[in-house]
């Protein structure tokens, strides 16, 4: 018999809750208060997951989802909700975690708000994964949350294809020739990126080919890709076109190159810098995992005294393009945060990878730095930091939550820590 009956309540990954006779089964696509009939389920990392289910009687929360692949693409586990319930749910699911109760804030535009998006290219299709299938993909028709051009795009890819009777990617089989069509929107100049990882150098003629198909580009990039591994990275070469798109944030240009990260969602981005910007002090700034420099050119831009820290030495010499680029006050330098030897800063940004600041978090509590503003996208590895590590030096003063992502469960939190000697716990820490 299958397991029916109401959703009670959300997953710390964003997936509907399910209990049945002492079972809990994990419903991608549902929410709260939706009655739903799991139709076909499988054990996933010791988890009941469901693989299809029908719903019976929706809940009050859910809202019109506007894509036509809602419900098997995985890039929008939420866009059943509505947003305002989105943004509660995501308050919620961050607070359960972390024990902090934080103001959200939403994003400006819900739609067409990525500036990237990777399209996998394979023989079953165009597109993005689906929802809990490896080897599923989506065969795009629109992405509403990327860009009105999507389908442009998709369509100048397919006719290149067919003009030069390249092969897209096998996923079972790991072979191919065109793996991924990476392409990267300048919300507000109006640039655009494209770039094509591939497992094969070009000859003159694909070339050709490639720059008549994509001639609206105004940069043009293909990435040879010397792995099978199923990711959008290559070593990128430019073969037409400017060699960066640039975004402007605010009063701030930034330059962005294939190989970048950048926060995906522009419109949101300057709430993300400001909130940073208002709990950071004094005058001399260390930005921690700095990146291309979004966080440290924007607060140089703002009068602060900034010194970068950053592993990829590609990603400092474009924050230093972008620090020369805007006049600012800025110098980055490449080096391991975990064994950087922190000096007389008043503030330290950090903005780590998914996993957290690991050995980072104990030279920090040794720095003596009297703040800490933490943005983290994952609100599990902040908490291991803090408990086992920044807990002993520093308190949670302040919190604010920025939805950069929505209709998924994601949400980037900017936490300002404060040295226990200067500050007090805040009330909104339990």
């Amino acid at each position: 018999m299958s397991p029916k009956g109401r959703v009670a309540g959300i997953s710390d990954d964003g997936l509907g809750v399910l209990e049945v006779s002492g079972r809990r089964f994990y419903v991608p696509f549902a929410y709260p208060g939706d009655f739903v009939e799991v139709k076909k389920k499988k054990h996933r990392f010791e988890r009941r997951l469901a693989l299809d289910f029908e719903l019976i009687e929706g809940s009050p929360l859910r809202g019109g989802a506007r894509c036509t692949h809602f419900g098997t693409c995985g890039g929008c586990l939420w866009q059943g909700l509505k947003y305002k319930e989105q943004l509660r749910l995501k308050a919620e699911l961050f607070e359960r975690i972390t024990g902090i109760k934080a103001e959200i804030r939403g994003s400006p535009k819900i739609w067409g708000f990525r500036n990237l998006s990777n399209f996998i290219v394979t023989d079953g299709g165009t597109g993005l994964k689906e929802y809990g299938n490896p080897l599923g993909v989506v065969n795009l028709r629109e992405c509403p949350v990327f860009s009105k051009r999507t389908m442009e795009y998709l369509r100048s890819l397919r006719e290149f294809l067919e003009e030069t009777y390249l092969k897209p990617w096998d996923l079972s089989g790991k072979s191919g020739d065109i793996h991924y069509l990476q392409v990267r929107e300048g919300k507000f100049t109006g640039e655009v990126m494209a770039n094509l990882i591939a497992h094969l150098k070009p000859s003159e003629e694909v070339l050709e080919a490639f720059r008549g198909h994509f001639s609206f580009a105004d940069s043009l990039y293909w990435s040879l890709k010397r792995d099978t591994r199923d990711d959008p990275r290559g070593e990128a070469e430019l073969v037409a076109g400017e060699p960066y798109l640039r975004e402007k944030i605010g009063d701030v240009i930034y330059l962005i190159h294939p190989n970048s990260f950048f926060q995906t969602n522009s419109y949101a981005l300057p709430l993300l810098l400001k909130a940073v910007e208002g709990f950071t002090d004094g005058e001399r700034v260390l930005d921690l995992y700095s990146g291309v420099g979004t966080f440290g050119v924007w607060l140089a831009r703002k009068g602060f005294r900034v010194e970068g820290l950053e592993l990829n030495p590609f990603a400092v010499e474009m924050a230093n393009r972008n620090a020369d680029l805007n006049g600012v006050d800025a110098v980055f330098r490449v080096g391991k945060a975990e064994e950087t030897q922190i000096g007389d800063y008043d503030t330290v940004i950090v903005d780590p990878p998914r996993k957290g600041l690991k050995e980072a978090a104990g030279l920090l509590v040794k720095s003596g730095v009297e703040k800490i503003v933490y943005v983290s996208c994952n609100p599990k590895a902040f908490k291991l930091d803090y408990e086992k590590h920044l807990k002993r030096a520093y308190s949670v003063e302040n919190a604010v939550l920025i939805d950069m992502f929505p209709h998924t469960p994601h949400v980037e939190a900017v936490v300002e820590l404060v040295g226990r000697d200067r500050g007090h716990r805040s009330r909104n820490f339990h």
